[in-house]
């Protein structure tokens, strides 16, 4: 959408606000001048002569607006190993030991492909803003070949430049062939920030850095990681890694730092509120204690955590204990899904059955996830997570980033009429019937509106075959 451009979304059922109040509108509408939010609220509160502006209306009636939803951590590159057969029953180191080889055959239009197969996903689910964890640069890989498929596609995007420096013979877990050098990552990291990150209010891209794991990377490279990021020359450089994601992560921690994955990550300067960790399933109350007391934050991951049977992540404790909680898919190839309404109600539903495993007569229930609860992780607590207070809300101001789905359908029949927000959670996940990122439709009802999808799609099977030698 040009700067000039106005869009208008007229007269929804229902417009949740996700602000500070957890504001919800009847017959709403919003207003929208090139990339930013001018006006929103109940649409007879609106000035006529301002919505009478509208270059472009799209008809909202009968359907529901939110926020962008917020993805927090992904490994885009796995859309291409999803469901292969020897990964399909195992925990996360031996998953990770039988995909590393076919990762080592991965190309730059592997890359570039299977990233706007995940964002064409997203999109579709609802999802505007996403980060991806990029770890592994074989055969020529760089990450601009995700930033240049973000671009395209016209997703918001945080980057994350992962690395690997710890291979087999030195005690790690990757095989030696797939890590690289410290300066090498580095110096790599420095011009990724210098030529990509955009730390201005609403950007579409950002950049942060992220060492895979304390089973993949030195102290060394933790260290120096965090202190480039401080000291980049740019504002807003975030980091990322894994931590305590199941007990062999935990035992890894303990036997090579002889401590706790929380006191290893203080160690080397991985907390504070410009830090993010994915999973933490295994998070103690030490480790939350911390997290709160630093404001970091957590990407939580259910469906991934559940397919490879790490556990289920403490996040009532969490929240409870003002940790920045957000929501992510994770890799495609250890949830092999990224829908992301469908990863918010796992949410609701995961942290409804971790509570029923505290002793009996503890003041818990289902009520300590409710769906608003779960869809705000999805949105406020991502955006948190991520740095930004430009997206992840419906106001003045903010980021145009809205999903829009159809309350008439089949799976909300019986449930939209009582509570159209919890409806989103509380039956079958929905594709939205409208995606806006940055003031542009990019998804119109199942259609991704910037790439020819179905090429997409088959370029990307056809890539798939070749990565598993098919």
């Amino acid at each position: 959408m040009s700067p000039h451009s106005t869009l208008l979304i007229q007269n929804a059922d229902c417009v949740a606000t996700m602000d500070d109040q957890g504001t919800e509108w009847r017959d709403a509408s919003i207003l929208i001048q090139g990339h930013e939010i001018i006006a929103a609220g109940p649409t007879a509160s609106l000035p006529k002569d301002l919505l009478d502006q509208a270059t472009q209306t799209i008809d909202a009636r009968g359907h529901i607006v939110i926020p962008g939803l917020v993805n927090t951590h992904h490994h885009m590159f796995q859309s291409l190993t999803r469901a292969v057969p020897a990964a399909q029953n195992a925990e996360l180191f031996s998953w990770l030991r039988t995909l590393y080889p076919m990762w080592a055959r991965l190309t730059p239009e592997m890359i570039h492909v299977s990233t706007q197969v995940a964002m064409a996903e997203l999109l579709l689910s609802g999802c505007t803003t996403s980060s991806d964890h990029l770890y592994l640069y074989p055969n020529g890989v760089r990450l601009d070949d995700s930033i240049a498929a973000a671009q395209d596609i016209g997703m918001r995007f945080h980057a994350c430049r992962g690395s690997m420096s710890v291979g087999e013979s030195a005690g790690g877990l990757p095989p030696d062939s797939l890590v690289e050098k410290e300066a090498d990552i580095l110096k790599e990291s420095q011009r990724l920030i210098d030529t990509f990150h955009d730390a201005s209010r609403h950007a579409m891209l950002r950049v942060a850095l992220a060492p895979c794991s304390p089973f993949s990377v030195s102290p060394d490279l933790m260290r120096e990681s965090a202190r480039l990021a401080r000291s980049s020359g740019q504002a807003g450089v975030r980091l990322h890694t894994h931590l305590a994601e199941n007990d062999h992560d935990l035992a890894y921690t303990r036997e090579k730092f002889n401590c706790t994955p929380t006191e290893y990550a203080e160690s080397q300067e991985w907390l504070g509120d410009d830090v993010w960790h994915a999973h933490c399933v295994k998070l103690d109350d030490h480790g939350i204690g911390r997290f709160a007391a630093t404001g970091t934050g957590v990407a939580h991951c259910p469906c991934s955590n559940m397919r490879l049977a790490s556990g289920i992540a403490p996040v009532r404790r969490m929240l409870d204990a003002g940790v920045p909680v957000g929501l992510g898919v994770d890799g495609s190839a250890s949830n092999d899904a990224a829908h992301m309404l469908g990863e918010a109600r796992q949410t609701m539903l995961l942290a409804r059955v971790g509570r029923s495993l505290v002793p009996f007569g503890c003041d818990h229930g289902p009520s300590d996830m409710t769906a608003h609860d779960a869809l705000r992780v999805a949105t406020r607590g991502s955006a948190r997570v991520l740095g930004r207070d430009d997206i992840g809300q419906i106001a003045p101001g903010m980021a145009a980033d809205l999903a829009i789905y159809d309350l008439r359908t089949l799976g909300m029949a019986g449930s939209a009429v009582h509570d159209p927000v919890a409806s989103l959670l509380m039956t079958q996940p929905a594709q939205t019937a409208w995606t806006i990122v940055h003031g542009r439709i990019v998804a119109d009802h199942g259609r991704i509106t910037t790439v020819d999808l179905a090429r997409v799609v088959e370029r990307h099977n056809q890539l798939a075959r070749a990565l598993a030698g098919h």
